[in-house]
């Protein structure tokens, strides 16, 4: 419920529609003589959630503002992806380089997976203290620093060293996107964005096996970490002059009054209300008054909706906090209490297993496509990665577009009502998809069959369901439960790199032993149990949150 409602307004709203407003639920059109700001003049579409009548509101930025704002996170997202899971192709030269083994050079991308998932208990605390772009600087100095490092290992040890700090550096492109993309757009906005975000990560973990089997073949693994380098100077660069604070905290009913009742012996500094986004409140008739519903009052209540810009506190290296200790700490325990929303487990669960069947194909691709009868070397096989981008790209156009007009759909139908559970029959054709490109996989790389029914479906199959189901069931927990979006992508993170760590571990000398059907099977099989718990939660989510109106994380 990002409207933030006073408990006086909820009631006349509930009893208006007849429905109870939960956590998640949103009321898109106006209600008798209640009356919210609109996407346009000429629009009957109420903005989730109201923008404040503040010009540096980041809902307010005008398109420029929002177009590089996203144009510099995704670039993030891309640049610190694209290396953790680039070794496939460069496996057999790794293992002479290093006198080692396959079983010990997979490792290396095992190892920077599980780092990259728990380095998120050191980003997300900082980026909610402090804001967003103090992240994305310092962990892009991080992984310059890793670059380099790797382009420079001469022993085993030290490049799983660098893959180590890799690992820590490159957390923020699994966490911070997605509370940008709440920072800055509007609900109807967020389906396609978010689809957008994993299409550009995953798309950079299968662009990376690309260029690094090319490189490998022509100019040698080093010179592959060496473009890195270039690359994260470049995006470094980008972000100091394109990407502005975005963090911005909407006032709860509770903090107004909470405030009102203090007077003003504990006011935040001019500094402070800046980066807390408190001047809309004092604008709008003082700390105790909430938003005028009336149907004057919300066609003139936001004369700078789609031309903010930015100010220049928003530009400041990091952003004041007045109890950053206590921010932290509750951004240490948040993401392990989410454990026990149901919503997100089922988040969690959809969005690491899917994205195992992905790390499936990065993993064995070297294994199958370098031994007879393929011998191929390591730029061809880096080549077949294009067929997953291929895929991600078709699930970029498709999975968005259509889980915000399947949620419109059914949100007209209600008479304008949004739940979060609108979103999940998306999924529907993507299970599907990711089961089609799963049987090919197994069973074309046991039975040898021929590369393009491997690549160009299976290999396709999984970049499609790779874009769309982590976008959807995603963008569904944070649906629900959007002031803890950012711990909501810790718990998702530690969940899908805990598993792809241990998947790592075993994967490889399974299908040695065994065979690729009955691992990528069993892989295919979970991801398709924990898909079906949608059902569950389409006739249930409601009850779950429900069950959580009152946690602490809606007031955060």
């Amino acid at each position: 419920m990002e409207m933030n409602y006073d408990e006086n307004t909820l009631h006349q709203l509930e009893e208006e529609l007849h429905i109870q407003i939960l956590p998640g639920t949103e009321v898109m059109v106006d209600v008798g003589t209640h009356h919210f700001v609109k996407s346009s003049a000429h629009s009957d579409r109420v903005l989730v959630p109201q923008p404040s009548e503040d010009a540096h509101d980041p809902l307010n930025w005008n398109k420029f503002w929002k177009l590089s704002t996203i144009t510099c996170a995704t670039a993030v997202s891309f640049v610190q992806g694209f290396g953790p899971l680039a070794l496939a192709p460069m496996f057999p030269q790794l293992i002479e380089a290093f006198d080692s083994n396959l079983t010990d050079v997979v490792q290396f991308t095992g190892v920077a997976i599980l780092v990259l998932g728990f380095s998120n208990f050191i980003w997300v605390p900082i980026s909610t203290s402090f804001g967003r772009r103090p992240v994305y600087l310092a962990s892009l100095l991080v992984c310059l620093a890793s670059s380099i490092w790797r382009a420079q290992a001469k022993t085993y040890g030290s490049f799983m060293g660098a893959c180590v700090l890799n690992g820590i550096g490159a957390g923020p492109a699994e966490t911070i996107q997605p509370a940008v993309i709440t920072d800055v757009l509007f609900l109807h906005e967020r389906g396609f964005h978010n689809t957008l975000y994993f299409a550009f990560y995953f798309g950079s973990l299968a662009v990376g096996p690309i260029v690094a089997g090319a490189m490998t073949d022509r100019v040698g693994w080093r010179n592959f970490w060496w473009l890195n380098v270039a690359l994260i100077a470049a995006t470094f660069i980008m972000v100091a002059v394109g990407f502005p604070e975005t963090k911005w905290h909407r006032m709860h009913p509770d903090e107004i009054r909470a405030m009102a009742l203090d007077g003003n012996s504990s006011s935040p500094s001019s500094q402070e209300k800046v980066a807390m986004g408190l001047q809309d409140s004092e604008k709008s008739g003082g700390l105790g008054t909430m938003p005028d519903l009336s149907h004057a009052a919300t066609a003139q209540r936001d004369p700078y909706l789609g031309k903010g810009t930015p100010n220049k506190q928003q530009w400041k290296l990091f952003q004041p906090n007045a109890h950053p200790v206590q921010s932290i700490i509750l951004d240490l325990w948040i993401p392990w209490k989410l454990f026990a929303f149901p919503i997100v487990e089922f988040a969690s669960f959809v969005v690491s297993w899917s994205a195992s069947s992905f790390l499936t194909l990065n993993l064995t691709q070297s294994q199958n496509f370098a031994e007879p009868p393929y011998l191929y070397s390591s730029e061809v096989i880096g080549f077949m990665n294009f067929a997953i981008l291929v895929g991600m790209l078709i699930g970029l156009f498709t999975a968005g577009p259509l889980s915000d007009w399947v949620s419109m759909w059914f949100t007209k139908r209600n008479k304008g009502i949004r739940e979060p559970e609108m979103r999940l029959p998306t999924m529907i054709p993507y299970v599907l998809i990711m089961m089609l490109g799963n049987f090919i996989v197994a069973f074309g790389m046991q039975n040898k069959w021929s590369w393009k029914i491997i690549v160009i479906i299976g290999f396709t199959c999984a970049g499609i369901q790779v874009a769309a189901l982590p976008a959807i069931s995603s963008t569904y927990a944070v649906d629900s439960y959007k002031p803890v979006s950012g711990s909501i992508f810790v718990s998702i993170t530690v969940n899908k790199n805990v598993w792809g760590y241990g998947f790592s571990k075993f994967i490889t000398p399974w299908i040695i032993a065994s065979g690729y059907v009955p691992p990528i099977m069993t892989n295919m099989s979970l991801i398709t149990l924990w898909c079906l718990f949608g059902i569950v939660f389409w006739f249930y989510g409601k009850k779950f949150r429900y069950w959580s109106r009152n946690s602490k994380v809606h007031h955060m």
